[in-house]
């Protein structure tokens, strides 16, 4: 059975495990190929005390080789089981009962396997671990290395990791091999200080690695390759506390489908995947997130090297006219502003650059650098000097000698004025003249694209910004307010709320609805259209037509009773057509909202992360256009704000056509009363939408509404 964990390790809970003063290898053997034998080999540069232990042996090597745990000379802090997985639990008993540190398992064949028995294995392993307070890594793991203290616990045949320096990497993976892979970026000069795989994580996982490694002196940024967690909440407890820490956690998710909102009845439940709700959540801990495997070192070995922007502000500085053209279109797409320099520094650049080149940011001073190489490190000294600029960007075209000549000059410049110096390599030659000088260098980060280079910047951007936010404030409402709307949404038994049920619910919440009557007859809804005024809209209620447009019960702009009539009779023969037939509490009848953007904004309490906040452009088309934005509720004005601004039709809110522009601070605000109804009542809903909610200028209706509630529970 398994126990649900709530808390990760921290740093004293994984020393003996993580950095151990003696490791025990049992199953250490001089069969070649074997990972006993492999093991004993990768220790040979260890600092610590090792340990052989095999009954067939008396010596391997220079080392003396022991019967069992139990006749070690010490109980070790560290123990490796590099035997086959039918005699991992007899060897991990003994280790709890010795009082070892920390166990790490090679084997493999459990829980993977899908089996019931090895399922079954797996789970002891973790009960051994929990009763004992031995710390476990794997099973199927290749383990890990700490490269402090050189100490390289795997199997494989890996890559030599040298001493870390001071912005070193603490690497992350659940994939072994894609861990150790990231890491042989050493060979071309990226410092790492640790690579901890994880495997199957019946104890040990990727959130407890985090979180040891928030509190490691020796790193000065994490990356993680991350594919999933049954318990994702601890993920982000171990991003936070990276956050408090001031820690940049860079993280890679793979397994990024989007099949778990497939069932869901909203239009929200359906827009806020799994892939979304990470990167919700994640951006909410404040770690940054790559999109490509390929960026994680990179952007890491960035924050691990950049102090705190001085500027948001970017310059540029370029030999080439085309890569300067590529840097201001990539920083355009990311939102990375290039300001112009000042009066000042443009002077110097004047009397550096040909009147063929560029004086402006971004700086062209072409070809002519090789004549007058002075006159480049003058224009980057000058553009580092400006107050406007947090950052320099160098797109390196070439690879050659001066490439690397060039790279002491742009890391002292960057250290003397408290900057960083971005070089984007755009020659194919990989690992040219440049690379592994601008990688040693503390004040030069590699980009091996300028996109990756400007989304690290953007993010730099955004994480200086939401550590100066401080503690962020959430609307809450009085407990007289979520009382009646708790006892509004449990009357409905259970059900999904009618339309008109689920307006009177937000209503409490200061979300803005149209009003409405509900007639039982054709003349009744003419008698409301006259008392609303016209035109009018028709719309079937029930609870079992969510989607009333698509059903085809949902009639606009009827401008006379004649056509009142002819709606009604229209939409509810419509709705008896219907099979099996819904059930039908009458027909609303509302006022025509008139014409504006029409946008979504809606909920889902993730059976993983809690409440989650949807806003994107709505109306019948918002599943078609899935132009949304996800946070996790509640919100703060300022991150209600920042979902606007995410939108890739944002500037609809503008005025578009003529039509005036939306308030955006009132829009954010009803956003912000849609986050504290979910907040509030996230243990009674599963799902809710505002779709359309209209805005025009300072008047935002909502015109239509759902709320899904759980399921109840059966006693």
């Amino acid at each position: 059975m398994n126990v649900k964990r709530t808390s990760v390790y921290q740093h004293a809970d994984l020393t003996r495990l993580l950095h151990p003063a003696s490791i025990a290898v049992v199953g250490a053997s001089t069969r070649a190929g074997s990972f006993g034998e492999r093991v004993v080999i990768n220790l040979q540069h260890y600092g610590g005390r090792v340990y052989p232990v095999n009954a067939r042996y008396e010596r391997i090597g220079e080392l003396r080789c022991y019967p069992s745990v139990a006749a070690l000379p010490e109980v070790p802090d560290c123990v490796v089981v590099a035997a086959p997985r039918e005699a991992v639990e007899e060897i991990v008993v003994e280790c709890a009962t010795a009082g070892v540190g920390g166990v790490i398992v090679f084997a493999s064949g459990y829980a993977e396997t899908g089996k019931e028995d090895r399922v079954a294995q797996q789970q002891r392993l973790a009960a051994i671990a929990r009763d004992s307070n031995t710390r476990i890594v794997g099973p199927n793991t290749i383990g890990l290395v700490n490269a402090p203290l050189d100490m390289r616990v795997t199997f494989m045949d890996i890559t030599p990791i040298p001493p870390p320096r001071r912005h070193a990497i603490g690497m992350v993976s659940q994939s072994g091999a894609l861990g150790m892979a990231l890491a042989q970026a050493v060979v071309r000069g990226v410092s790492f200080s640790h690579v901890l795989t994880s495997g199957n994580s019946c104890d040990v996982d990727m959130a407890d690695y985090i979180s040891y490694l928030a509190d490691d002196p020796s790193c000065a940024a994490i990356a993680c390759v991350f594919e999933g967690m049954a318990e994702p909440e601890r993920m982000l407890i171990a991003a936070e506390r990276a956050w408090q820490r001031d820690k940049p956690l860079i993280v890679f998710k793979m397994a990024v489908g989007e099949q778990g909102a497939a069932a869901a009845m909203s239009h929200t439940g359906s827009l806020a995947g799994s892939q979304a709700a990470y990167r919700a959540v994640f951006r909410r801990a404040g770690a940054i997130l790559v999109d490509d495997y390929e960026a994680l070192c990179e952007t890491a070995a960035f924050f691990a090297k950049a102090r705190p922007p001085k500027a948001q502000g970017v310059a540029v500085v370029a030999a080439s006219g085309g890569a300067a053209i590529m840097a201001a279109d990539r920083a355009e797409q990311f939102g990375v502003p290039l300001p112009q320099p000042s009066d000042p520094v443009r002077d110097v650049l004047l009397a550096h650059i040909p009147e063929f080149g560029s004086a402006r940011n971004p700086c062209d001073v072409t070809a002519q650098i090789l004549a007058n190489p002075e006159s480049l490190n003058a224009c980057a000294d000058a553009l580092l000097g400006d107050q406007a600029y947090g950052a320099l960007v160098v797109p390196q075209t070439y690879g050659y000698a001066p490439s690397a000549r060039r790279i002491p000059v742009y890391d002292s410049l960057a250290a003397k004025h408290g900057k960083i110096a971005c070089l984007a390599w755009q020659s194919e030659w990989l690992e040219g003249p440049g690379v592994k000088e601008a990688e040693e260098a503390e004040h030069v980060a590699l980009f091996r694209a300028m996109p990756s280079c400007f989304a690290a910047l953007a993010a730099w951007n955004w994480r200086a910004a939401k550590r100066a936010a401080g503690a962020p404030k959430t609307t809450s409402m009085p407990a007289t307010t979520i009382r009646q709307a708790r006892a509004l949404i449990e009357a409905a038994g259970g059900r999904t709320l009618t339309e008109r049920e689920a307006k009177e619910v937000l209503a409490l919440y200061g979300v803005p609805v149209v009003g409405e009557r509900v007639a039982q007859s054709a003349d009744e809804a003419v008698i409301a259209a006259g008392s609303l005024g016209y035109p009018v809209v028709l719309k079937v209620e029930s609870p079992d037509l969510p989607h009333k447009t698509e059903a085809g019960v949902v009639q606009l702009n009827l401008r006379h009773a004649d056509e009142v009539r002819a709606a009604y009779r229209t939409i509810t023969a419509r709705a008896n057509a219907i099979t099996p037939p819904p059930r039908i509490a009458g027909v609303l009848v509302q006022r025509m909202v008139p014409q504006g953007v029409e946008m979504v904004v809606g909920a889902r309490v993730d059976p993983l992360f809690g409440p989650l906040v949807v806003v994107g452009l709505g109306g019948i088309l918002v599943e078609l256009l899935k132009d949304t934005a996800l946070a996790p509720a509640p919100l703060t004005h300022g991150e209600a704000l920042a979902l606007l601004a995410e939108l890739k039709g944002a500037r609809l809110l503008d005025g578009f056509r003529g039509m005036p522009a939306v308030d955006r601070n009132r829009l954010a605000s009803v956003i912000c009363s849609v986050a504290a109804f979910a907040t509030d009542h996230r243990d009674v809903v599963a799902e809710l939408d505002v779709n359309p909610l209209i805005c025009t200028g300072d008047s935002i209706t909502a015109v239509d509404a759902l709320i899904v509630p759980k399921p109840q529970r059966r006693t």
